[in-house]
């Protein structure tokens, strides 16, 4: 039996017509989590929540950390963006946040020269 909510099947959609693996909403990231920003949308459409989250920063490809939960896993959530800036954000609106895996240049593996050597 299928038990998601409005707002997960939203979340699933956007992460499947963005087509960058997993993806989940910032809301559902456990302590330590980090990466990027794939979307702000609000399962219910409500435009302030979305202007407001863009407003402090989460704007698309805005690196994410989540740094504490609040007592037992509930409100609020303490979240790093771009590693200069603390936010406080309820469930509700950090639900509003698709997160995608993090790739950073300093990650992603590439050789940076290739070597030849001559031969004698």
């Amino acid at each position: 039996m299928n038990t998601y909510n409005e707002q997960e099947r939203h979340a699933f959609a956007l992460g499947q017509a963005v087509g960058l693996g997993f993806t989940q909403p910032l809301g559902r990231m456990r302590r330590g989590g980090v990466g990027r920003i794939l979307a702000v949308s609000s399962a219910a459409g409500d435009r302030d929540i979305e202007r407001g989250l863009l407003e402090m920063g989460f704007v698309e490809g805005a690196r994410v950390e989540v740094l504490h939960h609040g007592f037992l896993g509930q409100d609020p959530l303490a979240v790093r963006i771009n590693q200069t800036m603390t936010v406080a954000l309820r469930r509700c609106e950090a639900n509003a946040v698709l997160i995608g895996p993090l790739h950073d240049s300093a990650t992603d593996i590439h050789p940076a020269m290739t070597l030849e050597y001559a031969s004698s």
